[in-house]
């Protein structure tokens, strides 16, 4: 029997642009984090490039307890201004689980996730990222962790999911909301309630969902642009080609909308925000509900006309641009 020897292949052959192609590569991919999570991240929640202040974080998702996770890559040397960028995107999305990948790990950066473990406030994670082969295989990703919770910390932590009047409180908002909206309309009949603060279903067409919001006092409706793979080219054109429309769509809806397009983020949202009562006040939960699901279907009524020729338009506008 033949045994081959791993092989390590240069990183920057495999993944040449940190964002375009590493983190492109792990929304696609993120099960590889799996083994060495206490739970594991949710596929489907995973988002590019969420806006935090001026900047932007790598991947923001949920785990499978329903956990706020961001995460941050660099796959070069672990260095002072990531660390600084993964705790800001940590207290900007309020988040629970912060997991940081580097090429090399410097030793205080080790200790300093080992630190911030210790405190108690957050369940850390750093992985080292890498690349092999085993003789003429193609490259294949090594993650390994480096630093991660301690059992004790994990005890912690998934004793405060589940006590989490934030989390329980959305959770039982939005299986309200579903049982009342799947009496009405079949849009989300096939999601259930998670305790984050977003249910979304496909419109049909890859990237584009219609999204149910809540907030502590209010709730949102909202049409949600976002295709991993697709470069910002996409997302500008489909977005623009609903906002030439935004005269129609928002008669149809009757309502004003917000078109939200932000520079440091890819993806693009019409959304109304309702401020009839959201998780934190249950009294308000039936007419809020009842508000909320109208809107919803409004805005699907509204929008969904224009979805073929829209995707149609941004398709032929990634093409156009390739072409060239």
């Amino acid at each position: 029997m033949e045994i081959q020897r791993i092989q390590k292949v240069n990183i920057r052959d495999v993944w040449p642009h940190e964002a375009k192609d590493f983190t492109t590569w792990l929304a696609e991919n993120i099960d590889v984090l799996d083994d060495g999570l206490a739970s594991g991240i949710d596929p489907e929640s995973v988002r590019r490039e969420q806006s935090a202040g001026s900047f932007a974080v790598d991947l923001v998702a949920e785990n499978q307890d329903g956990e706020t996770v961001v995460i941050e890559n660099q796959l070069g040397r672990s260095d002072h201004d990531h660390l600084g960028k993964l705790l800001t995107y940590t207290v900007a999305f309020d988040a629970d689980v912060a997991i940081w990948i580097v090429g090399d790990p410097r030793p205080e950066h080790v200790k300093a996730v080992t630190w911030i473990n210790d405190s108690g406030q957050l369940s850390a994670y750093m992985f080292r990222i890498q690349a092999i082969r085993i003789g003429d295989s193609p490259p294949a990703p090594l993650m390994t962790l480096i630093v991660g919770p301690p059992e004790s910390a994990k005890d912690v932590a998934a004793s405060r999911q589940e006590t989490s009047e934030r989390k329980q409180s959305r959770r039982a908002f939005f299986e309200v909301l579903l049982e009342s909206a799947n009496t009405r309309t079949n849009l989300h009949s096939s999601v259930s309630a998670q305790g984050g603060p977003y249910v979304s279903t496909s419109s049909g067409h890859r990237g584009v969902a219609f999204v149910y919001g809540v907030r502590k006092g209010g709730t949102s409706v909202i049409v949600w642009i976002d295709k991993q793979d697709a470069p910002g080219e996409w997302h500008d054109a489909l977005f623009g080609y609903l906002q030439d429309r935004k005269a129609e769509i928002e008669e149809s809806y009757g309502g004003t909308l917000v078109w939200e397009a932000k520079e440091t983020n890819r993806s693009r949202k019409l959304l109304e925000q309702l401020e009839l009562g959201g998780w934190a006040d249950s009294e308000t939960w039936p007419s809020a509900i009842e508000t909320t699901v109208d809107r919803m279907i409004q805005l699907e009524q509204a929008v969904r006309p224009l979805l073929a020729d829209a995707v149609r338009e941004a398709d032929n506008a990634v093409r156009y641009v390739n072409e060239e």
